[in-house]
């Protein structure tokens, strides 16, 4: 199993949106990394949801729900999207601050790569978020 973030700018697409819809096509992304991490990832791998913006912080979990395939809104190039399900929301948000303040979540490539919209994360990165967060039951 892989660990991901994705993160959307609330006013564009919001984890509340995305638990209404129950399913959403992650498209858009035009950058060529965030690209790789979207063809990287599996059905059934686990991903956070973040904020960004003003809110700056992580507030659920989802999964992949389908690989990645052509992304419909791409009008030229090789683009891809991934189908993602939300999974459940994060009791406590876990904000931008508390990631850059972590010895572990320092490191992760979200912060290190801030401008990438999809980015993988460890095992130990996953495991320290979600302690963090106490996802919802």
């Amino acid at each position: 199993m892989n660990y991901w973030l994705v993160k959307s700018e609330p006013g564009a697409y919001s984890w509340a949106q995305f638990l209404k819809e129950g399913r959403t096509a992650w498209t858009g992304v035009r950058n060529f990394a965030a690209r790789n991490h979207l063809r990287a990832m599996r059905k059934g791998d686990v991903v956070f949801f973040y904020h960004s913006g003003e809110e700056k912080s992580v507030v659920g979990l989802a999964r992949v729900e389908k690989e990645f395939y052509p992304d419909p809104t791409a009008d030229e190039g090789d683009w891809s999207c991934v189908d993602l399900i939300p999974e459940k929301p994060v009791i406590s948000p876990v904000t931008l601050a508390q990631i850059k303040g972590d010895k572990i979540l320092r490191e992760m490539v979200f912060v290190k790569q801030s401008r990438l919209s999809v980015s993988p994360m460890t095992k130990g990165q996953f495991e320290r978020v979600l302690e963090m967060a106490k996802a919802a039951d």
